[in-house]
């Protein structure tokens, strides 16, 4: 057959099938324009990498609200992820396939096993951790084509960080229709959720169940967008992975504090102006930023995207009423993050915790024992984690479950890293951001750990529950241990995620209960 006839055949065969509602094998038509992914022939899940799903947020735009992206002419190949976002160096861990860095960083991903446009299949959209400072939608750990191996459309959002993500500034509040500035990077993963249900069923995906998920700054993101006005009605579903943004240690400051930290940056700049600050290169901004004084840009509550505190949004039942999955890890700190240099005796240990908690001491030095050096270090490394994220996260589901007039389903996971490949010992504890590869399927993408069989079970039942959750609200499954949700008033149980996974009595809820009694100050 001649190269001319075989090209109209396959042409006609393509507008056979898409108006029977299959899906091309390696295109999509958005709302915007035309996307072709780079799939191998005969793949279950075809990845769409580096979608744009806003305008670059450059020049006039630097420290704006995203705006909606502007379509296209002809085919985008969706074949590379996008640039991540500008940011300092800052973890190791962070594996990166993401084609360079910019201020041009505005892209998401997808992952879809869908055969045909109408499959209306469940919708996973997961936010990277890494303080607001750093992270990726293309790091590995993150990747979505094994959950959409389960019957999910999965999607990694990028948005902008630190000072590019969460700069505030007076100038930018007069600029504001809202009044208001800061939470640029939120405001990008509530454009992702916008763009999300406006496109994704073109990708076999149901704008209606989209669960939201992430860990660390990503899990306090989740939080965040559960409590904002412009996104709340845009979740069906909602998974926390230590941290949210209802904390007693690192509470979202008014933007009357953190406009006054913007203003010592700019001044620190030699910027004239708002509109010279935006002049200014963007790797320019970051060498800039080790001489302030280690100011982090993070987010504030600027009275347009967060109205108020998210506690207090929780507290008055204003926040989005779905069911919620959330947890925490058995070692998010290392005791020595509260011991600093001292030895750790339970002294030391009690001299810490008077110095933080003052007269209330001796009530959480009954709850935290140190009576020998093991116990010490345990309860050390216990109660840094718990300031850090782990108390803040248990707030969460605990507002939740009050108001939220739906399931929370609570997690305790303590499955320890194993050895690593170059022979290095294993964790004592499941460090803060150890279970993300488990959950997500992706064990095989981390090279540096020597994963055993007994990982390999973790991960399966994790995950399990997880899809399970994304497509049912509900982690519950054949095969899987009862997940009993918490609802208040109930006796608390939590599922313990290990190699031995089982739902057991809330343990320690008497030490949370004490520390949302009292007002913690930052560990010195």
């Amino acid at each position: 057959m001649h190269a001319k006839k075989r090209s109209s055949l396959s042409a006609l065969c393509l507008s056979v099938a898409l108006a029977g509602g299959a899906l091309a094998a390696d295109r999509v038509k958005t709302a915007n324009g035309t996307l072709e992914a780079a799939t191998a022939a005969g793949a279950r899940v075809r990845m769409f990498k580096g979608i744009p799903f806003a305008e670059p947020p450059t020049g006039d735009l630097r420290w704006k609200p995203p705006q909606p992206v502007k379509s296209w002419k002809g085919v985008k190949q969706a074949a590379q992820f996008g640039p991540r976002c500008m940011q300092p160096s800052l973890y190791s861990d962070m594996m990166f396939r993401s084609n360079g860095m910019s201020e041009d960083c505005l892209y998401l991903n997808v992952w879809t096993p869908a055969k045909k446009k109408n499959e209306r299949l469940p919708v996973l959209v997961y936010f990277f951790g890494g303080g607001y400072q750093a992270g990726d939608g293309s790091e590995y750990r993150y990747d979505g084509e094994s959950m959409a191996g389960k019957g999910i459309v999965a999607v990694t959002v990028n948005y902008r960080l630190g000072l590019f993500g969460f700069f505030s500034h007076p100038e930018l509040a007069t600029e504001s229709p809202h009044h208001a500035s800061g939470n640029y990077g939120l405001m990008d993963q509530s454009e992702a959720l916008r763009w999300v249900h406006k496109n994704i069923a073109a990708f076999g995906g149901d704008p209606n169940k989209v669960t939201i998920a992430g860990e660390s700054a990503g899990s306090a993101s989740v939080s965040a967008q559960m409590a904002s006005p412009l996104s709340r009605d845009l979740i069906a579903g909602a998974i926390g992975e230590s941290g949210a943004l209802i904390s007693p240690t690192l509470p979202p400051r008014p933007a009357s504090e953190t406009e006054q930290d913007g203003v010592k940056f700019a001044m620190s700049t030699g910027a004239a102006n708002l509109a010279a600050m935006r002049a200014l290169p963007a790797e320019k901004l970051i060498e800039l930023l080790p001489r302030t004084g280690g100011l982090r840009f993070r987010p504030n509550v600027d009275g347009y995207f967060l109205p108020k505190t998210p506690a207090a949004i929780f507290e008055a039942g204003e926040q989005a009423h779905v069911p919620l999955l959330a947890g925490w890890n058995s070692e998010e700190q290392n005791g020595r993050s509260l011991l600093g240099r001292n030895e750790g005796t339970p002294e030391n240990f009690a001299k810490a915790v008077r110095v933080l908690y003052g007269d209330r001491a001796d009530e959480l030095l009954k709850l935290y024992p140190a009576s020998t050096a093991e116990e010490t270090m345990q309860s050390a490394t216990d109660l840094a984690g718990d300031r850090f994220i782990a108390f803040s996260t248990w707030k969460w589901a605990e507002l939740q479950a009050k108001t939220g007039g739906k399931p929370v389903y609570r997690y305790f996971y303590s499955r320890p890293r194993p050895a690593t490949t170059a022979g290095g010992p294993a964790a004592r504890g499941a460090a803060h951001s150890a279970e993300i590869e488990y959950a997500m399927g992706n064990l095989a993408t981390n090279k540096v750990y020597a994963w055993t069989e007994d990982d390999q079970k973790v991960s399966k039942v994790m995950q399990e529950f997880f899809a399970n959750f994304v497509k049912t609200r509900n982690p519950n499954g054949q095969g899987l241990p009862e997940w009993p949700a918490f609802t208040p008033g109930s006796n608390p149980r939590i599922m313990h995620i290990d190699v031995e996974t089982r739902a057991e009595p809330e343990k320690y809820r008497g030490r949370y209960l004490l520390l949302d009694q009292v007002i913690a100050k930052p560990a010195s």
